[in-house]
């Protein structure tokens, strides 16, 4: 009865992550793929393009796109995730961020989680390390609870700080180091700029007031 038990929900768990990625690649999630462009992204979620969001414009372009299946017939039903986030990088898809849906896990633990994605992927490593969840959470720190990687692309399940809450996050090794280095960069000049642009926003205020002036006292009458 115990191993009938123990098919039996491992049978779900199978079910569960089976759309998450397209056999054992790891470079495609429904029907997306990793380097493909944002228009081509857009069109295959049923998403209009001004759902896309900027998040950093220099040196290079990174865009989000947040889609959630329920809100298409396709992907809707007794679909576990709530939320994919796509991010591009000069209009490359480079990462992906799948949230799943609390109820649709509940009482799994995360060794239910692990098996049943590495029913699909093999053997997970357990690397034991932290790593910054990108977008919304960049300033938190998740723990890593399984990795499943290859030369060119890493699935890993994270768990946020303080928090039951799981994701899985997909990503394209080399744009991800590229996205990484250009937000890194990005940083950095804002940083270096940040004096220089508040005291030109200061003397263009003053400009602005000097003009308001001159033609505020020209009109004034007591």
């Amino acid at each position: 009865m115990k191993t009938t038990r123990s098919i039996s929900n491992l049978s779900f768990l199978v079910l569960l992550f089976s759309p998450l990625l397209s056999g054992a690649d790891l470079s495609t999630y429904r029907g997306f793929h990793f380097g493909m462009s944002l228009n081509a992204a857009v069109k295959h979620s049923g998403m209009d393009p001004s759902e896309v969001t900027v998040t950093h414009q220099r040196p290079a372009l990174i865009q989000e796109l947040k889609w959630r299946p329920s809100r298409f017939v396709a992907f809707g039903g007794k679909n576990p995730v709530d939320q994919v986030e796509f991010a591009f990088l000069d209009g490359q898809l480079f990462r992906i961020v799948v949230d799943y849906d609390g109820e649709r896990l509940a009482g799994l633990s995360t060794d239910d989680l692990i098996d049943g994605i590495s029913a699909q992927y093999g053997a997970a490593t357990r690397p034991g390390v932290t790593t910054v969840l990108p977008s919304q959470f960049s300033d938190e720190m998740a723990q890593v609870l399984a990795r499943w990687e290859d030369a060119d692309y890493s699935l890993n399940l994270v768990q946020l700080p303080y928090s039951a809450t799981v994701k899985i996050v997909i990503f394209q090794k080399i744009l991800n180091a590229r996205a990484e280095a250009a937000v890194a960069e990005g940083i950095r000049l804002d940083t270096q700029e940040a004096p220089g642009l508040a005291k030109l926003k200061e003397q263009n205020a003053k400009a602005d007031l000097d003009r308001n002036r001159l033609v505020n006292k020209a009109r004034f009458r007591p």
